[in-house]
């Protein structure tokens, strides 16, 4: 069964443009297969592989949550459905052997040495990986397998609760990993790395998973050489797809377009990495499982809610990257704002990933238009501090001295529906800040006709309870609460009911990008972002970004290492609304 591709797209110009052409070798009367996107599985034998279980009665797939996926996920709208995108056919084949094959495309790269292999190798150490597996390299760097290997084992490291011999575990891990060169854009090498593929998965029914760890503009490069020369004839092929996802809704939406000539919405894996982190999993566990916070969860209770980034560095050495895309696509378009959906979405119908995706999309709907009245932008100058000097955000080198990319910035947004009506929800990131940190702080309203207020005095907010999930670093959970300091005075104190993790669980907490991996492996949608979900993120941003980049809107000047621009409080004391990370307490 095939696809009739009659407008593949092309090799973007730029990285905000994502043009389409015909091409008359691939469109011209000739047919082109499209990914399989469902497949044959198998049983996957590693000692402790209980997070996918492959059988329906034995044949079921679980994934991070521990619920059933559904075999297919909702289309988007005027999607076109791949015919081959039926229910898996369990037959006997199913019960062969099966192998999994990771390309990392962009494998030389920073992402891929820091993150990706590394996460790879944890899963690997952890029995999570089936038993057939092999990994492959892919990028235009030439190096052999030896090679790779020496580059990827300086990255690697063991669990701290170690079981086996960590040298021999990575020699294995080691041993499965190999290495391709090639163009982007080269439908040759790609054929060439399939035949390296079929050779390593020895005739075995194939799984394929490409990590796409490449800048945007060649997303739709690899997606027409993969799809066309090396994806799997008998099992599934997905694509894991980095942020940034476009610039603003048009090119965004021209993104999706060519990749969807190649490629199905259920083969495309755009991943957030904030949406894997620990805390940020554990929020829908916080609020849908305890009876007590799950009432409260409203504008009846609920007075603010604040979504908090800090890095106490600058952009050190990224600065030509950074300058194109500024502080609110990279982190509040995407991070924040898919935290924001998750926490205000109403209960969804199950924990399957359509029906928690469904939800985010409508609070990202349902949000009024972000004003520019409601945003600061600020960018970082040239500060000394402890007898050293640090450098401005327009003293790199790679930055055009006359810019004007908002290193931080912050907002009110509002959601327009009967839970949040009226509730302030304010994000706050930035760059070269006094502390590193990313949190959720929930605000509660005052007691009415509180009997203790004036042991307070007159400022109340010192009385308000608040809830703290803290991201990063040391995860914690925490709720401020009021309670009767001891001795034979009436005397009120602000004290923590405080949930550590490195103090509760011994065990060390994963890095994001291994529970998402696994997600992908297993075919869990939940923690990443649909293209209707993608779409309303951008339609909130874009027409904000365009007013600030054509009315030059010069950022607000703050010096390196400081709590970050004097606007940012006016804004918050706007809304009657305190900054909770500038209290001091924490």
């Amino acid at each position: 069964m095939t696809k009739l591709l009659s407008n593949p797209c092309c090799h973007p110009s730029s990285s905000t443009t994502f043009s389409c052409f015909h091409n008359e070798s691939l469109c011209s009367s000739k047919k082109m297969a499209a990914l399989p996107i469902s497949g044959h599985f198998s049983k996957w034998p590693p000692k402790s592989f209980t997070r996918i279980q492959l059988r329906r009665s034995d044949f079921e797939l679980r994934s991070s949550n521990g619920y059933p996926l559904n075999a297919v996920s909702l289309q988007d709208e005027g999607s076109v459905v791949n015919p081959l995108a039926e229910e898996p056919n369990f037959s006997d084949s199913a019960e062969g052997d099966s192998t999994l094959s990771i390309t990392v495309v962009g494998a030389s790269g920073d992402l891929a040495k820091k993150k990706i292999f590394p996460a790879l190798f944890a899963l690997y150490y952890e029995d999570w990986l089936p038993e057939n597996f092999v990994i492959f390299g892919y990028s235009r760097t030439k190096m052999n397998d030896e090679e790779l290997r020496n580059m990827i084992s300086r990255t690697l490291t063991c669990r701290i609760d170690q079981r086996e011999n960590c040298d021999d575990k990575m020699t294995q891990f080691l041993k499965r990993c190999f290495y391709h060169s090639g163009q982007y854009n080269s439908e040759e090498h790609f054929s060439e790395l399939d035949c390296k593929l079929k050779e390593k998965e020895g005739g075995r029914l194939s799984n394929r998973l490409f990590y796409l760890s490449i800048p945007p503009n060649i997303f739709v490069d690899v997606a027409r050489c993969a799809s066309t020369r090396a994806s799997s004839t008998t099992g599934w092929t997905r694509v894991i797809v980095e942020k940034p996802f476009g610039r603003d809704s048009e090119s965004s939406s021209e993104l999706t377009k060519c990749l969807k000539q190649f490629l199905n919405e259920d083969q495309i894996f755009r991943i957030d990495h904030y949406l894997g982190k620990e805390l940020v999993e554990n929020l829908s566990v916080i609020r849908f499982s305890n009876l007590v916070f799950e009432p409260l969860w409203s504008r009846n209770y609920i007075r603010n809610v604040q979504f908090i980034f800090s890095e106490d560095f600058g952009t050190e050495g990224r600065g030509g990257y950074f300058d194109n895309y500024g502080i609110i696509r990279d982190i509040m378009q995407n991070h924040l704002l898919q935290i924001l959906a998750l926490f205000a979405m109403e209960t969804p119908v199950s924990l399957d990933a359509e029906d928690i995706r469904n939800e985010k999309v409508k609070v990202l709907r349902s949000m009024k238009q972000l004003l520019l009245e409601n945003v600061v932008v600020g960018q970082y100058k040239g500060h000394s501090k402890g007898g050293k000097t640090y450098l401005g955000y327009t003293d790199d080198p790679t930055v055009p001295n006359n810019s004007v990319t908002p290193t931080f910035a912050a907002a009110a947004l509002f959601i327009n529906n009967a839970r949040w009506d009226g509730v302030p929800f304010l994000m706050k990131a930035g760059k070269a800040l006094h502390t590193r940190r990313a949190e959720i702080r929930v605000q509660f309203r005052h007691v009415p006709g509180n009997l203790y207020k004036h042991t307070f005095g007159t400022d109340l907010d010192l009385a308000t309870n608040e809830l703290v999930l803290r991201v990063q670093p040391d995860e914690a959970i925490y709720l401020k609460i009021n309670n009767k300091v001891p001795g034979l005075e009436m005397r009120l104190d602000r004290s923590d009911l405080n949930l550590l993790y490195k103090a509760r669980y011994t065990r060390e907490i994963p890095d994001a990008y291994e529970r998402l991996l696994l997600d992908a492996i297993a075919g869990e949608r939940r923690l990443f972002i649909r293209s209707d979900e993608l779409d309303a993120a951008w339609a909130l941003f874009t027409p904000l970004l365009k007013e600030l980049e054509d009315r030059k809107i010069a950022p607000e000047l703050y010096p390196y290492g400081s709590r970050g621009p004097v606007g940012a409080h006016y804004l918050a004391a706007k809304h009657n609304v305190r900054w909770g990370d500038l209290t001091g307490e924490d």
